[in-house]
């Protein structure tokens, strides 16, 4: 006679909405900037319960100063015999396709990803990402703070190189594992956004795109393979802050931030284009914060609290762009 046992935890099905297979990535790169180029990738496949499949890991040579060594260890020595992005993409491309990617701070390794398939005039195979930020905050994970070493010590993972591609996305892959699994327990939303690829910002006349000056860290300037992004002021005063329920006027100031579905620089070309002020940072004078976690300790984030702004998501903000209310005449 079969005994009775209880099913086990991890018996409980599993949430049928789920990714069928995830991508976990890191990349290393020159710096911050939208000029800045990939140095290094790696990539941990798993399958649908977040189970290592396989890695892979390479250098690319980014044709230019290859920024804070101090920081990433790789010099322009180690640099030089490594191949060009294009020659890795379609490997990379392999890994990607088909697969959620997953990354601490998604929103950065996508747009580097993404401006770098555009640069070689080809499309990654990504349609959704995961931050592990964002994951960590719907668990209500009780993390001193958003580094990647909080997330890891959580789980007992042990960094052994961090800032090196491959070693931040084994730790990755490893605190992403349990995250997964106590999510499906709990039944939990994944935070999945949407990718959308950056083929546009290629440049068109030519087909090519201009090689990359050298730069700091914080790079940029001069030479930039995408159109410069300064913009014009405003033409029309700041009628105030934004009243819920009612539209937005043109000229009020909207400041964004957090990890977006659209690239950033995309959603503010629309604002601008309805004849709203993009602002940079976050005052008093600012009408309304655009963000998907207001709840985040983003200094934008916790001065809208302050000062009382109003704050709405991306999804309603793309709403509002639709009915732009006219400058009032003076």
């Amino acid at each position: 006679m079969l005994e009775d046992r209880p099913t086990p935890a991890s018996a409980a099905p599993w949430p049928i909405a789920y990714p069928q297979g995830y991508a976990v990535v890191d990349v290393e790169t020159t710096g911050l900037s939208r000029d800045d180029r990939i140095i290094s990738a790696a990539v941990y496949r798993l399958d649908a319960q977040g189970e290592v499949q396989d890695h892979w890991y390479t250098l690319v040579n980014p044709e230019r100063d290859p920024g804070p060594v101090w920081i990433h260890g790789l010099t322009t020595d180690v640099l030089e015999g490594a191949p060009l992005f294009p020659e890795i993409a379609e490997e990379f491309a392999a890994r990607l396709d088909g697969r959620v990617l997953v990354a601490h701070n998604a929103v950065f390794d996508w747009s580097m990803i993404a401006r770098e398939y555009a640069r070689a005039q080809r499309t990654a195979p990504v349609r959704q990402r995961l931050c592990t930020i964002a994951l960590s905050k719907e668990l209500g994970l009780p993390l001193p703070n958003h580094k990647l070493e909080s997330l890891a010590a959580h789980f007992g993972v042990v960094q052994e190189r961090a800032h090196h591609a491959l070693d931040d996305a084994r730790v990755l892959a490893e605190a992403f594992r349990p995250s997964l699994r106590a999510a499906a327990a709990g039944n939990v939303r994944l935070p999945l956004l949407e990718c959308r690829p950056l083929t546009e910002w290629t440049d068109g006349a030519s087909g090519a795109v201009p090689r990359q000056p050298q730069s700091s860290y914080r790079g940029g300037g001069a030479g930039s393979w995408r159109p410069s992004r300064k913009r014009p002021a405003c033409p029309y005063p700041n009628p105030g802050r934004y009243e819920p329920g009612k539209p937005l006027k043109q000229g009020m100031r909207v400041a964004f931030s957090g990890d977006t579905s659209v690239e950033r620089e995309l959603l503010e070309d629309r604002a601008v284009e309805a004849g709203l002020h993009v602002a940079t940072s976050l005052s008093r004078l600012t009408s309304l914060l655009v963000t998907n976690d207001p709840d985040s300790y983003t200094s934008k984030a916790v001065k809208a609290k302050q000062f009382g702004t109003p704050v709405v998501d991306e999804a309603a903000f793309g709403q509002l762009l639709q009915d732009v209310a006219p400058a009032e005449k003076a």
